[in-house]
This record gives C-alpha cells, structure tokens and sequence, in this order.
C-alpha cells in the first residue's frame, strides 16, 4: 500500500517532534497520540493514510524495540487500515497480519482493556474476511469470547454490548444444518438480550436501538412452534429501536428497521385469537412502512434496498386486493 503524506499540519507536528528535547521513547509516544487523535477524527481517507504514516513513523524511530510501544503502533495501523472503505481483502489482511503481530506483546505487557480492544477489533477484522474464505467464523467468535472476560458487562457495557452484537450476527452466520438452527438462533437471542441487560436507552441511545433492531430480526426468523408469540415481540423490540431512529437523525437506520417492522406486519394477522382471517389492516400498515422506507432509500442511493421496497409493495398491493374481495 502505497501512502501520500501531504497534510501540512502533521508536517509541522513532526518538525515540532524532531525539535523536542525528549527520548525517543517519548516521542514515539507522541507520534502515537497524535496518530490516534487524528485517526478518531478522520473525515477522509487521506486522513487515515496520514495516521498510518505517524504510526510507522513512530516503528521508524522505535530502534531499541520497546515492545509495547511497538505493539501500540501495530494495533493503531490496524485499526487504521481497516476503517479505510474498499471492497477488497488486502487492506483487511494487512491489518489482521498488523493486530496478530501486536496482540501477544500486548498480552504481556498492556493493561487488560487495552488487550481486549484489540481482540474485539481483531475479530471484526476475521469475521469480515469470512467472505473471502480467509478467515473462520469460529476463529472470530473465538476471539470475542477472549475479549468478553475483560470487557465485562458491568464493567464495559458499551464495548460487552458490542461484543455481544457481533457474537450474536455470527452465530447466526455460522454453517451449520438445519436440524441445528434453533440453537443457533436461541444463541443469538440470548447475546442481544444480555447486552441489553447493561444498555439503557438513555446511556447508550446508538448501541440500544442497534441491538433491538437486531433482536427483533432474529426473533422474525426464529425456528419456533409459536410465530405469532415472536413476532408480536419483534414488533415491540422494533418500536424500542424507532425510539431512537428517526427519519430525520438517522434516516437510513430508520428505514432499514421500518421495512423490517412492515416485513413482520405483513405476516401478521389483525385478530391473533383469528389467525386465518386476512390482515387488512396489518398489510395496510406494512404499505406505509414500505412507501416511506422506499422514499428513503430512493432520495439516498440506496437502489438495492429500494428495489427491495419497490418488490414488497407490489406484493402488499396483491394481497390487500386479495383482502378487499
């Protein structure tokens, strides 16, 4: 990968650096500060690239191989590497080779959240490069589990909450036969409800609509013997999200849980205790659902989704004509 370094403020910082009187210690340490709040601040890919520079930069000066000032840099050009936006693997497998080569010398000498964070971000990594056969889902949920005895719940809700998530997702990814599916998706169930056990609307707003939107789509597909009883539950997790998703905040969100939600109201019938009788009004919910979230995703170039929606309609339509006959 090749890096442009053109950022005339970072130059600046590193003469500022090279004109310090500190050890190098120190400076690499300072190069790794201001690598890491350039980073989370990073609104372009050059951005990115210009913290992947301090980063190595931070390697360049590191001679006398202080390992975990070694290991920091490592972790932060993995971190760095994989928030860059690309469709390949190589910028995926860069940062997988960047967190392993870091983990065992952080295992050794960091503090304990610091460890974790890096085997949450290296299990994201893995479970995003199962989709070009380079990595296992086991070996990510393996990795997580690690992180989870650190980034306990009580301890961590936020980042438990996030770990939790990812287990659930890829568990349900997991290749498996269907006479193992409903353990597969109790698994899921139980992971977004013992985050939710830490995550309060008010605390964590982003994590709790994410792991109820989440929730409630697991509980549509559920293998069970009772699918009225679950999606009657999904409905009511689907509401708790939309308490925080709204069109104008987050709009994309929005409209990916309320075509969700009009996905349940489509199947659902209007009198639970009538289940045979047509859902009318059920299906003319789930038509507004659909237009609005079609609106959406048409106005923001989502034209997958939109498509989705446009599909849905049609079907939607069939079925209240079929309803008013």
């Amino acid at each position: 990968m090749t890096l442009t370094f053109s950022n005339a403020n970072v130059k600046a910082a590193l003469k500022a650096i090279e004109s310090e009187v500190a050890t190098t210690s120190e400076k690499i340490e300072m190069l790794i500060e201001m690598a890491t709040r350039l980073q989370s601040q990073a609104r372009t890919v050059e951005q990115i690239q210009n913290s992947i520079f301090l980063y190595r930069k931070g390697l360049e000066l590191n001679t006398h191989d202080t390992l975990l000032l070694k290991a920091r840099c490592l972790s932060g050009i993995g971190t760095a590497l994989r928030s860059i936006p690309d469709n390949g693997e190589n910028l995926l497998l860069e940062s997988r080779s960047s967190y392993q080569e870091a983990l065992p010398i952080l295992e050794k000498y960091a503090s304990p959240p610091e460890i974790a964070e890096t085997q949450m971000n290296l299990g994201i990594v893995l479970q995003s490069l199962v989709a070009f056969n380079k990595a296992t889902i086991q070996e990510a949920i393996q990795i997580y589990y690690k992180a989870t005895k650190i980034f306990t719940g009580e301890n961590y809700p936020q980042e438990f909450a996030i770990l939790q998530n990812n287990i659930a997702i890829a568990y349900l990814s997991l290749p498996i036969g269907p006479d193992k599916e409903k353990i597969r998706y109790g698994v899921a169930v139980q992971s977004f409800q013992s985050a939710l056990k830490w995550i309060t609307i008010t605390n964590y707003p982003s994590e709790y609509a994410m792991l109820q939107n989440n929730l409630a789509n697991t509980l549509q597909y559920l293998p069970t013997s009772h699918p009225i009883e679950n999606n009657l539950k999904a409905l009511k997790a689907y509401d708790e999200a939309l308490k925080v998703r709204t069109a104008n905040d987050t709009p994309l969100e929005y409209a990916n849980t309320i075509a969700n939600k009009a996905n349940v109201l489509f199947n659902l019938p209007d009198n639970i205790e009538h289940s045979k009788v047509r859902n009318f009004n059920n299906l003319k919910r789930c038509q507004k659902y659909c237009q609005e979230a079609y609106a959406i995703f048409t106005d923001h170039k989502q034209l997958e989704q939109a498509h989705i929606m446009n599909n849905m309609l049609q079907n939607v339509q069939k079925e209240l004509l079929a309803s008013s006959q």
